[in-house]
């Protein structure tokens, strides 16, 4: 990676064919939202099934692993952009909802939103 230049990373990631981005706070420094061990499980169930159904990449599916997404509640917390939507206890279930119904349908998962401010 060090010797990439900054357009070979880019094309390497693919980043002009992401169409969604979904963060996932669950690897915090000091866990407040969800033990460690679940946040880390939630992590690796994404990673492992967006690799899977091959959304990511060239998929058009892209994820990070968020320290703290400020929220502190119910979490592992997740936001999907650009749809601005915001998901509270994203295990590996609910994440499998997120996947399919979210990600891949375009329709937001209503019964993990946060609350409207």
């Amino acid at each position: 990676m060090i010797n990439e230049t900054l357009e070979q990373r880019v094309q390497k990631l693919h980043l002009s064919d992401i169409k969604r981005h979904i963060f996932l706070c669950c690897d915090q420094s000091s866990p407040k939202c969800c033990d460690k061990a679940s946040g880390i499980a939630s992590w690796h169930f994404l990673k492992n099934r967006l690799d899977e159904l091959r959304l990511a990449g060239q998929g058009g599916i892209y994820r990070t692993k968020a320290n703290c997404l400020r929220i502190c509640q119910q979490g592992p917390i997740a936001v999907v952009y650009p749809d601005g939507v915001w998901y509270h206890s994203c295990t590996p279930e609910v994440l499998e909802r997120i996947i399919q119904e979210h990600l891949i349908g375009g329709t937001p998962v209503e019964a993990y939103l946060l609350p409207k401010d």
